[in-house]
């Protein structure tokens, strides 16, 4: 039973306290200390095997070539690119679909909004985190860039998210299976009751944490005066060295100090219950540089009427993201390094011998017999070239014995093809899948249906993936309720408040689509989208526009499409085609009645000139001739003149009345009523002509 000689109490300051060393004795520290290693090492050997496991699938991703003496000294040593494949394939399609665009965070509107007030509130919380994790968290991307390629080979990568002191903003720190020590066996995370985070100190780390008062003052400690002491190297080191072509660098200032952050249940106030606490110590030395409490408000306890502790809900820090569950129960998921490694394995050596097959069969050797009068040496030969020895011909037949060799076995061969077969079933990167075509003439919907059957592997994947992403988000949701400032300026002139993260953290989720893992998908149900819109009622129109312009990937979508409030409702379609008709039979109509009036005034000209003519024939009679026969005469033309002055007036009515028909045609046209009414009453040009024509003819 863990005892010490003095106990803290719990109660509010002991929550705010920026570090709880200072409450113990040095030998209570001791004894902390050596407790958190024991944990640490006692985990460490519970996931024993999975280390090996990891450590020859990460040789076979990163293609590492063993020395080899077997069947001869330098014998053919590849590493054939199986797992590599398969990670880069699920990275390729996983980093873009997850983070495309400036929107990764989404936070979803529940229930009712009559005034649209929560929609306001779910924007502002999508926009603002959406910045935290691409703009104000720089390494944010690169993380997740290194998570999705480690993630596909291990099996296992976590992400620990915290409020950083430092920077004044929530972090997401990419964190590597083997840097995170628990217990093989434990169910969950959460559930976990110690978890130990492997943690890099440079001297300048420790040493401002120790002016800011969060580690303990340790700069009179022995350890702490010299450099750090070399850290032991483990197999599991020494591997990873010498697949990145490393050495461990000698002993300096700038050697970081490995420390360990353990995160367990540990009764330090006596009262029988195992509070969470955060504890922090050097690892050579075992000293603890920091205690903190695992939890951060005080309503996270339950107590029972008596006031004694029931159950304290610890503030979790880490998010598992798992690639394929372990079969086996254990916490660690599986990867294509632990599913493909053996088949990898046998792959490498099938390739080894047939090319040590073909080796042997170009270059093989024999035996030479006493009769065989050949100086001692090595013989080149070069084309053309001939070489004398002493022997005949017939002793060098009978003496030269070349071995027998067999070329490369073609069943080796169909038996590599089988392996790499069915390791791209597994992997999902059979032809189509990575861009290849699978044979001239195939269908169109054979190869979608092959193409979709194939991705099935990497959608259930990428959903689990989308979960993990769900969870790391509700807890930098979580952060902000509890750090974030009331108000936060942010980008050019948007505003984030705290209040907005007071709400439960089930509301965010990863802006990605779960059940789309490529960008044909995400085009497709885009274009289907539009369609359905295009054909039923009830749709805003406005935002399924936005939702194809993201599918295919256009930049600045405010500017290129900046909505119907901004540039107006367009018309119906009906009615526009109405309108185009009314004014092309309006255009005939006019040119028919323009020609009749010009027409009219052709006559109506024709009859002035006939007046004028006629009127000087008068005035020259009567100047010139007189009698019963002149006048007779001169009443006859005075007669006609009538006649043509009366056609006349005729004519200039009727351009008049052509004229005030033309002008109450347009203003009829541009009535919106009367287009609808025309469009409903069927007309054509013919139809108007004749009409023209007949009206012309009265």
């Amino acid at each position: 039973m863990f005892a010490l000689d003095h106990k803290i109490t719990l109660n509010i300051e002991t929550l705010e306290a920026a570090n709880l060393c200072d409450r113990f004795e040095a030998g209570d520290l001791v004894k902390i200390g050596e407790l958190v290693y024991t944990g640490y090492e006692a985990d460490r050997h519970s996931r024993y095997k999975w280390e090996r496991r990891t450590q020859a699938a990460m040789d076979l991703a990163m293609q590492v070539q063993k020395s080899k003496t077997f069947p001869w000294v330098g014998a053919s040593n590849v590493a054939f690119p199986l797992i590599t494949i398969g990670a880069l394939q699920f990275h390729s399609r996983a980093y873009p679909a997850l983070i495309s665009g400036i929107d990764v965070v989404k936070c979803r509107v529940i229930g009712d909004d009559p005034d649209s007030s929560k929609k306001a509130r779910a924007n502002r919380i999508s926009t603002h985190m959406s910045w935290q994790v691409l703009e104000q968290d720089a390494s944010w991307e690169e993380q997740k860039d290194r998570l999705l390629i480690n993630l596909p080979i291990v099996g296992s990568v976590f992400v620990k998210s915290y409020w950083s002191a430092d920077k004044g903003y929530k972090v997401a720190e990419t964190v590597l299976a083997q840097d995170f020590v628990l217990d093989y066996w434990a169910k969950s995370v959460e559930a976990c009751p110690r978890k130990t985070h492997v943690v890099p100190f440079f001297r300048n780390d420790l040493h401002s944490r120790i002016k800011r008062g969060m580690f303990r003052n340790v700069s009179e400690e022995a350890w702490y005066s010299q450099p750090s002491a070399p850290q032991e190297q483990s197999a599991q080191d020494t591997k990873r060295d010498n697949r990145l072509g490393q050495q461990p660098p000698s002993p300096d200032e700038t050697t970081p100090y490995i420390c360990l952050e353990q995160h367990l249940d540990l009764d330090l106030d006596g009262d029988g219950y195992a509070e969470p606490y955060i504890i922090t110590i050097e690892g050579s030395s075992k000293a603890v540089l920091r205690i903190v409490a695992g939890f951060d408000r005080e309503e996270d306890i339950e107590r029972n009427k008596q006031g004694e502790i029931i159950s304290i809900r610890r503030q979790e820090y880490f998010t598992k993201y798992e690639f394929i569950p372990s079969p086996d129960g254990g916490i660690m998921g599986v990867g294509f390094g632990v599913l493909l490694g053996p088949l990898n394995e046998s792959t490498n050596t099938l390739i080894n011998q047939l090319i040590d097959a073909g080796t042997w069969a170009v270059t093989a050797g024999g035996f030479l017999g006493r009769g065989a009068k050949i100086r001692g040496g090595v013989y080149t030969f070069a084309p053309l070239e001939w070489k004398r020895v002493d022997s005949s011909g017939d002793d060098l037949r009978k003496n030269i014995v070349p071995h027998e060799v067999r070329e490369p076995s073609a069943v080796l061969f169909q038996l590599l093809s089988l392996l790499i077969n069915y390791v791209n079933r597994v992997a999902g990167t059979t032809d189509p899948m990575v861009g290849e075509n699978p044979g001239q003439n195939t269908p169109a919907e054979t190869m979608r249906t092959m193409v979709q059957e194939g991705q099935r592997i990497y959608s259930g994947v990428f959903k689990r993936v989308w979960r993990c992403m769900k969870e790391e988000f509700k807890k930098g949701y979580v952060l902000n309720g509890l750090y974030l400032p009331v108000r936060q300026r942010f980008g050019k002139s948007q505003l984030a408040l705290r209040e907005d993260y007071l709400g439960s953290p089930d509301e965010v989720v990863p802006a990605a689509d779960p059940n789309i893992s490529s960008d044909s998908m995400q085009v497709t149900q885009a274009q289907l989208l539009k369609a359905a819109a295009a054909s039923t009622p009830g749709y805003d129109l406005e935002e399924v526009e936005r939702r194809y312009l993201k599918a295919i990937k256009i930049d600045a979508i405010d500017q290129v499409y900046p909505g119907i409030k901004k540039t107006g409702m367009p018309k119906d379609t009906k009615l526009q085609i109405a309108e185009m008709k009314s004014q092309v039979e309006m255009a005939w109509l006019e040119a028919d009645k323009m020609r009749f009036v010009l027409e009219l005034q052709e006559e109506s000209r024709m009859n002035n000139a006939e007046i004028s003519k006629i009127a000087a024939e008068i005035e020259n009679m009567r100047a010139s001739t007189e009698g019963d026969a002149a006048d007779r005469q001169i009443g006859l033309m005075n007669a006609i003149l009538g006649s043509l002055k009366t056609r006349n007036d005729v004519l200039m009515k009727r351009m008049d009345v052509m004229i005030k028909g033309l002008e109450l045609r347009r203003e009829k046209t541009t009535d919106t009523g009367y287009v609808r009414r025309l469009e409903r009453t069927p007309s054509n040009t013919s139809g108007a002509s004749s009409a023209s024509l007949s009206a012309r003819g009265a």
